[in-house]
């Protein structure tokens, strides 16, 4: 068994902020989009969003995967904070997808 050290964990963090970030500011522009009756152009700033999901999940799926596979780490804030800031997003994006539904009907 390994443990990874600080700064890799910080690492990992910071890319599932940054990707989860991104992702964040899609969908706000996706429901920029919806109030326009755009939207075309929102359902493409949802999936933009997604794949910037994807690869924060992907991020968060690969320390998982090291720690089943025995690698250990001390759990820090700034990973709380990252692992919320991409639930956070994932479910605001499934909201949008939603509300896009609703634009959609109404109009």
């Amino acid at each position: 068994m390994s443990e990874m050290n600080s700064e890799q964990i910080q690492t990992v963090a910071f890319q599932i902020i940054l990707e989860s970030g991104d992702a964040r500011t899609n969908v706000h522009e996706a429901f920029g989009f919806m109030r326009e009756g755009e939207f075309e152009q929102a359902n493409e700033q949802l999936d933009v969003a997604n794949e910037a999901i994807i690869r924060a999940h992907g991020s968060q799926t690969e320390l998982l995967q090291n720690f089943a596979n025995g690698q250990t780490f001390d759990m820090d804030i700034l990973m709380v904070h990252s692992q919320d800031h991409l639930m956070t997003t994932m479910t605001l994006r499934e909201v949008a997808i939603e509300m896009l539904h609703l634009y959609k009907k109404v109009n």
